[in-house]
């Protein structure tokens, strides 16, 4: 929406000049550092969507994120690949594994208390 269409808002407003007054001045690396770790929060909801709608995914690091900005044009357009999110649905009928019961660890074993 533009502001035309929804009205100015102040404190979104000096929100945006607080964002501009720190983040233009910083180094471009830094601010891509900070950007990589906010994307991981796109991640996990983008994980929750996508097992809400019963699709499953994988978060993917490991692969080449200069040959995939090169081949997604993503330099071009001022971005940088962080982490993929492949997107699908498992093939039951091929998946050895699916007829099999899943193993879990129990809670004491995966969680530490803290208090």
């Amino acid at each position: 929406m533009t502001v035309d269409a929804r009205g100015d808002l102040p404190t979104l407003r000096g929100y945006f000049d607080f964002l501009k007054a720190n983040y233009l001045k910083r180094d471009a690396e830094v601010n891509y550092a900070h950007a990589a770790r906010q994307a991981y929060i796109a991640l996990g909801f983008a994980m929750v969507a996508a097992a809400e709608q019963e699709v499953d995914c994988t978060p993917m690091e490991g692969f080449n994120p200069d040959a995939v900005d090169a081949i997604l044009g993503l330099r071009e357009r001022g971005l940088r690949s962080v982490v993929l999110l492949p997107l699908g649905y498992r093939d039951t009928e091929g998946d050895w594994l699916f007829p099999m019961p899943k193993v879990r660890k129990s809670r004491a074993a995966m969680v530490t208390d803290l208090a």
